[in-house]
């Protein structure tokens, strides 16, 4: 689908329509460059690849540099491609926050926050198994049992149990757009997205 590349500002809240207090998200959206247009004859598939904040050119290797010096651009940081956009566009146009429009929804994915080694009960929403007297002191957050002994002797793949937590690519559907500020850059989205400030995010039609 059609798309930006943003990076998440924070968080605020704005008043709706009907006078209640809504918390949202402020994301800027773009200006995205186009870098390449991707085609059936040559590349096999029909995308438009887009480009988003300035990079170091100290950090830009040489065949990235050459990539955005075919399209007249800065080195950038963040480069998704995107498909089935309405509107053509060449190497070079640049794409911004008038794609989308207030009242409308949108998908965003971005990478969720890291959380570390993390037990059974934040990382799954585990209960806890036993009761806190007759005699156990440390089982309170366990798993439990995790596999039979005998039979089959092994745990199966999948089993639910602690381990790294967080840093994963979630998307989050159908999100409000309550406002758009052209002027800034700026698309304020209703409820959170995830990801911590300033990591990047894709917003899609």
């Amino acid at each position: 689908m059609p798309g930006l590349i943003g990076k998440k500002i924070g968080m605020t809240s704005v008043f709706g329509a009907d006078g209640k207090n809504v918390p949202c998200t402020v994301i800027e959206a773009g200006p995205c460059i186009v870098t390449q247009v991707k085609s059936t004859d040559v590349d096999g598939y029909e995308a438009v690849q887009l480009a988003f904040d300035d990079k170091r050119e100290k950090s830009t290797t040489k065949p990235e540099a050459g990539h955005f010096k075919k399209a007249g651009s800065a080195p950038k940081k963040k480069l998704v491609e995107f498909k089935e956009f309405e509107q053509e566009y060449s190497v070079g146009d640049t794409v911004g926050v008038d794609l989308f429009e207030e009242d409308a929804f949108v998908d965003i994915t971005g990478i969720s926050k890291g959380k570390g080694f993390q037990g059974v009960v934040k990382r799954h929403g585990f209960g806890g198994v036993g009761q806190s007297t007759h005699g156990q002191h440390n089982r309170l957050r366990a798993p439990g049992s995790v596999g039979a002994a005998s039979y089959p002797a092994r745990v199966f793949k999948g089993m639910r149990m602690a381990g790294r937590t967080g840093g994963d690519r979630v998307k989050v559907e159908n999100l409000r757009v309550m406002k758009i500020i052209p002027e800034n850059n700026l698309i304020i989205v209703k409820g959170s997205v995830p990801g911590a400030k300033g990591s990047y995010l894709i917003i899609e039609k």
